[in-house]
């Protein structure tokens, strides 16, 4: 497929890559982004595999803590001025406190909210606000103790990223502190028994070409048994502790995994949960300059 200058630019901004680099990825690829940017880091050339991209969309994310529970739900607006409008922030507290009897976002939607759906409350919003709205997710979480993290507030309980950590022991200033953790650092899971095979055996197949490029260019190659049995296991335990919470270093105290962290707070974590408002959803880039060029030619 041809190769347009718009998709070298998205894998430069993706992954640091140069842009003859980037070119040669998205060739070798047929265009594939995700394949270019394993092929870059296969090669070597990736600073680093943005691979959620940035953060394209605005509204507002919003934790609720009761008890033993805690849930959290993104509610998506077209601009950053509506996430500041107090209207749609009391929406987005009412659909929060419902959540916590809600099962999944199927039920959240039926919910009743004020003596409507959460559903028929969006579409009114929508309708006064005069902009597009959506409920896009909702999580839950259960433990002995469930503490929530807000950053960038723009209201009580609501903001630009929520985080909720469970845990047993320890006390609520320990799970605030891995909150803000969680919040800063992203991981993709709790410990390796939580990740996704599929992307544990996609960063191995990676990692093991990597090496093998590297030893196919170096002057002292190694033997192939090396490779597979020391290096590629070494670096796979490495990223594996540094997607997993519990492996990586605590922001709080560095010379300390989070899971060492938790054993010296005499906590034990169980879980936790992180939603970014926006995160994922790509959002088509408007030239304004050019935009307003076109309106004064009467375009």
């Amino acid at each position: 497929m041809a190769i347009t200058a718009a998709m070298v630019k998205e894998l430069r901004d993706k992954t640091g890559a140069g842009m003859m680099d980037a070119k040669k990825a998205l060739t070798e690829t047929d265009g594939d982004m995700e394949a270019a940017i394993d092929w870059l880091r296969t090669k070597g050339l990736a600073k680093a595999a943005k691979k959620s991209g940035r953060t394209a969309a605005e509204g507002l994310v919003a934790v609720v803590v009761e008890g033993a529970k805690g849930v959290a739900v993104e509610v998506n607006s077209e601009t950053d001025f509506v996430a500041k409008n107090a209207e749609f922030q009391a929406m987005v507290a009412g659909i929060a406190q419902a959540a916590l009897k809600a099962g999944d976002l199927d039920a959240l939607m039926a919910a009743d909210l004020g003596g409507k759906s959460v559903a028929d409350t969006l579409t009114d919003k929508i309708a006064t606000i005069g902009e597009n709205m959506t409920l896009r997710r909702m999580a839950a979480i259960e433990g002995e103790t469930v503490v929530s993290y807000i950053h960038n507030v723009a209201a009580d309980g609501m903001g630009k990223i929520g985080v909720l950590v469970a845990m047993t022991g320890g006390n609520e200033a320990f799970g605030r502190q891995v909150a803000m953790h969680v919040a800063a650092a992203n991981p993709a899971a709790l410990s390796e028994a939580d990740m996704d095979p599929a992307v544990i055996e996609k960063e191995r197949a990676v990692q093991t070409a990597k090496a093998l490029e590297e030893n196919a260019t170096s002057a002292k190659p190694k033997p192939e048994a090396v490779i597979e049995n020391n290096i590629i296991p070494g670096r796979m335990k490495k990223f594996i502790a540094e997607s997993t919470l519990l492996g990586q270093a605590f922001v709080i105290n560095p010379d300390l995994t989070v899971e060492a962290a938790a054993q010296a707070a005499g906590a034990t974590i169980t879980g936790f949960v992180r939603l970014e408002v926006g995160e994922g959803i790509e959002k088509v880039e408007e030239d304004f300059a050019a935009e307003v060029a076109k309106a004064a030619q009467g375009a």
